[in-house]
């Protein structure tokens, strides 16, 4: 996203772009135009009327006369306000179906979106631009744009109809106009500045919350209460600034839009009323009208600057909403060979790979998996082992080398086809907030509850989710925190044991459960794995010395490969070492 704000009071380019949403909605827009245009005639007709019946009970004191022009103008009113109640409808009505569109043209995006943007970009400020800067497009719609053209077809109206009626006193009512349009542009160059920083400042708050709550436990366990407390009221002190600034423009604008009104209702009561008392061609009649066409004219002016206001915070919205969309930070997906009933033969071929420029964490790593069979990966922490299962499924583009699934480049495959193929489970498991079979099943209608309890019973884990509430329709809340560690580790060998992966991931899967889960998805380990080309990081022995091959990582590197019986015959290998220093404990409890 761009960096670089615009200081023009109005961006044509951004605003364009977001009334391009608005071309599948042709026949509510045409509508909602025409209902503002003859909304716009009506409303001047009624000041006009006004003129005539004063003017005319005045010379001729016609009471009946009086009572058709009152009829009349009531008629006018009553169709006035239909017409607003149709363009009110109709401009909310395509506001909220272009902010749909927008929503679901960003979500679509943002799901396409690499795992490294993730890694640099605050789910808060992601949330901020999915949710709220959309929403502030939609009132830019049915508050902004309609309401401006709504404002500036009454004054052009009312323009004409007074300098019909008598041209002087146009004149005089529009004497102070250039001033009060010129404090309005000077108002919304500032007021622009002021939104963007607002709506910084509005992400910046929701990023904070959304991190602090999310690791609240954390908050908690460290005693950080007041020091997160500290830091909210900063970043929260910001915002209001912000929004006070906001405030300040508003409370100078609108006095002087005020008293530039009076001042030019003012001059017409004086300038007319000696016309009126020395017999010149005025009347009345005419000084009503111009009195209230002048409330008319001023009124728009003043709610033209507060809704271009709301069209600027619109488009500067939009200007962050577009920066998400014109992100690229895509996979690439040119790949067309569709991956079905893979083999599961995997090869690295001199793979190096860096999550910032400059600092590989995989430096050349070359090895190969063979069909069926299950690979133990160990190394200290950062090693890069981890960063090996993230580009078998093209989480992320390596910088050099190649990876291969049965003798094809990952990159030749159809990315969602190949991933399909591929299951993971993870250390650190997430679960939604919702069913334990839909977060098994991820709401996939090709898999039934019957296949999932069948599956279940395999890997051994249908009791425990019977012995749950409501069992497998139990709702485990966000991120699963109804169930232990364990249990989520479960959940999450059960959900890749029925999508039926080629290739199975198991990232330290057992590194934090107690010995009974342990058991149990050790079981489940050795039964989902069976058969199937399998990848293990693991930090338990007892997966380790099953494993058919044990590469062995340090510092992005491999520096040793082999079975559990060959590495330990290596005087002063690695893996020795590390067996010796952290397994043998294990082995001896």
């Amino acid at each position: 996203m761009s960096k670089k704000e615009s200081g023009k009071a109005f961006d044509a380019k951004i605003f364009m772009r977001i009334l391009s949403f608005a071309r599948n909605y042709k026949a509510h827009f045409i509508t909602a135009t025409l209902a503002v245009i003859l909304t716009a005639l009506l409303s001047a007709y009624r000041p006009y009327l006004l003129k005539e019946a004063v003017n005319d009970f005045t010379i001729n004191k016609s009471e009946e006369t009086l009572l058709d022009y009152t009829l009349l103008m009531f008629a006018v009113l009553v169709l006035e306000v239909f017409l607003q109640v149709l363009f009110i409808y109709f401009a909310n009505w395509i506001g909220q179906h272009i902010i749909r569109d927008i929503r679901a043209k960003i979500f679509r995006h943002i799901l396409q979106f690499k795992m490294g943007y993730f890694d640099t970009t605050s789910v808060g400020k992601l949330v901020t631009r999915v949710v709220s800067d959309i929403e502030t497009i939609a009132s830019s719609f049915s508050q902004g744009l309609f309401m401006i053209i709504s404002d500036i077809l009454k004054m052009l109206v009312v323009t004409v109809v007074m300098l019909f009626i008598n041209w002087k006193l146009a004149l005089i009512a529009l004497a102070v106009l250039p001033i009060l349009i010129y404090a309005t542009k000077l108002f919304q160059i500032a007021i622009k500045a002021t939104f963007q920083e607002v709506r910084t400042q509005v992400a910046n708050l929701n990023g904070f919350v959304q991190e602090r709550v999310t690791g609240m436990k954390i908050v908690q366990l460290f005693s950080r209460e007041k020091i997160e407390y500290e830091n909210f009221m900063e970043i929260n002190n910001k915002h209001k600034k912000a929004h006070i600034k906001a405030v300040w423009y508003y409370s100078i604008f609108f006095p002087i839009a005020e008293i530039l009104s009076s001042i030019a209702i003012g001059l017409l009561v004086w300038f007319g009323g000696l016309q009126s008392v020395n017999n010149v061609d005025v009347q009345p009649g005419d000084i009503m009208s111009f009195i209230m066409m002048t409330q008319m004219l001023f009124r728009p002016l003043r709610q033209i600057a507060d809704k271009f206001n709301t069209l600027q915070m619109g488009i500067v919205s939009g200007e962050r909403v577009f920066g998400v969309m014109d992100t690229e930070s895509s996979i690439d997906k040119s790949g067309n060979i569709v991956a079905e009933n893979l083999q599961g033969n995997i090869s690295f071929k001199g793979v190096r790979f860096s999550y910032i420029k400059g600092e590989e964490v995989l430096k050349g790593v070359s090895f190969d998996v063979t069909k069926g069979e299950t690979v133990a990966i160990v190394g200290a922490t950062g090693a890069g082992k981890s960063t090996i299962i993230n580009l078998i499924n093209r989480f992320y583009e390596i910088d050099a080398g190649e990876i291969c699934v049965d003798a094809i480049s990952v990159k030749e495959y159809n990315l969602l086809s190949l991933r399909k193929q591929v299951a993971v489970v993870l250390q650190d498991v997430f679960l939604f907030s919702d069913s334990i079979l839909n977060n098994i099943t991820l709401k996939n209608k090709e898999i039934s509850l019957e296949e999932v309890q069948e599956a279940a019973k395999k890997i051994g884990i249908h009791d425990f989710i019977m012995s749950l509430p409501n069992g497998y329709h139990y709702n485990v809340k966000e991120r699963g925190e109804m169930l232990s560690s364990g249990q989520r580790q479960l959940i999450a060998f059960l959900r890749a044991y029925v999508s039926k992966p080629s290739i199975l991931i198991l990232d330290e899967a057992t590194s934090s459960v107690d010995s009974h889960s342990e058991q149990m998805i050790q079981f489940a380990t050795d039964t989902i794995t069976k058969g199937r080309t399998s990848i293990v990081i693991a930090h338990r022995l007892a997966t380790i010395k099953k494993a058919d091959k044990i590469i062995v990582m340090d510092k992005g590197t491999i520096v040793e490969s082999g079975s559990h019986k060959e590495l330990l015959t290596k005087d002063n290998g690695y893996y020795k070492n590390l067996y010796d220093k952290q397994f043998s404990l294990e082995a001896a409890s």
